[in-house]
């Protein structure tokens, strides 16, 4: 992670956290659709098996399928449960807004198209506010240099070696590019997104 980026949601609080018998100081991250933490034992809590929730004097307390645990995070506890109830949607994250114009290249799969049409985005083949370009190894990551004029994801296949996130930033970089964020595209692929400098 480079430290001009930010990961998206993404929220890590120092606190301690109560499950069944054990209790530890550690680091609790809020992150797109999962809660984690890492102190004296480790948790990994999906959104999808949370059963119950609730915050209340500084404590966010989650049942799921594995137990109880008890998150003390203070003033950010109904802040952390608010956005765990209404996580952001893929295009949320992406900064998809009514009426921005948006350039696919390469190929996207069909529900993101129909992502972008039923938030009223607009397709475009020139002049777009926003691009996408969709890569599957280093050698497509060359279509950078012609779209250094405007902002960029690269979206790209996570946890392989044919195109790392080092790949990508350096090819961003080499052309002028500046990254500035990293979004969970899908299960398989990981956005990055390049603004130009200046």
């Amino acid at each position: 992670m480079q430290p001009n980026q930010e990961i998206d949601m993404g929220q890590e609080l120092k606190c301690r956290v109560d499950f069944g018998d054990q209790k530890s100081v550690g680091k609790a991250l809020l992150e797109t659709a999962e809660i984690l933490f890492r102190g004296g034992f480790r948790l990994k809590i999906p959104f999808q098996s949370i059963t119950a929730m609730d915050s209340k004097n500084g404590k966010l307390t989650i049942q799921f399928s594995e137990g109880t645990a008890i998150f003390h995070v203070g003033p950010a506890a109904e802040k952390w449960e608010a956005k765990i109830r209404n996580p952001p949607s893929r295009l949320d994250k992406l900064g998809i807004k009514p009426g921005i114009k948006v350039q696919l290249i390469n190929k996207h799969d069909d529900d993101f198209r129909r992502e972008l049409t039923e938030k009223g985005a607009v397709i475009a083949k020139s002049k777009p506010d926003l691009v996408f370009l969709a890569v599957k190894d280093k050698d497509q990551l060359v279509e950078l240099a012609y779209l250094t004029g405007t902002p960029v994801w690269v979206i790209y296949p996570k946890g392989v070696q044919v195109v790392t996130e080092k790949d990508v930033i350096a090819a961003g970089r080499s052309v002028g590019f500046a990254d500035v964020k990293v979004a969970a595209f899908s299960v398989t692929h990981t956005a990055l997104k390049f603004k130009p400098r200046g």
